[in-house]
């Protein structure tokens, strides 16, 4: 469950299963911004699948972003930055900060 008593133990929590392309797709992105959250199979977890069904309607539908206790459902990662800096603006990337790329060729050096 999201934490909303105190502004340290807020976080961004990603709720996923395996296989699922919305969430492969979403937590890719949310990794090219810089932005850092906890990934929460809920498969794996029946509290976090409790979670999900009590925002969703009793669905177990993913991805479901928590923040600060906001929920968001099947969002785009334009959507989650904005509810972060509604809801929990201090847990954004400096402005510096260089996002995360991925190198086409991993295995080829580079000069």
């Amino acid at each position: 469950m999201p934490h909303t008593d105190h502004p340290s133990h807020v976080k961004i929590q990603v709720y996923w299963r395996p296989g699922c392309p919305f969430c492969t797709r979403l937590r890719r992105g949310l990794r090219r911004t810089g932005l850092q959250y906890e990934a929460i199979d809920i498969w794996q977890d029946a509290t976090a699948a409790a979670y999900v069904r009590s925002v969703n309607r009793g669905d177990e539908t993913v991805p479901t972003v928590a923040v600060a206790g906001h929920a968001l459902t099947n969002p785009s990662v334009r959507q989650v930055l904005d509810l972060v800096r509604h809801h929990a603006p201090q847990l954004l990337p400096a402005p510096d900060a260089q996002p995360a790329r991925r190198r086409l060729w991993p295995w080829r050096r580079t000069a």
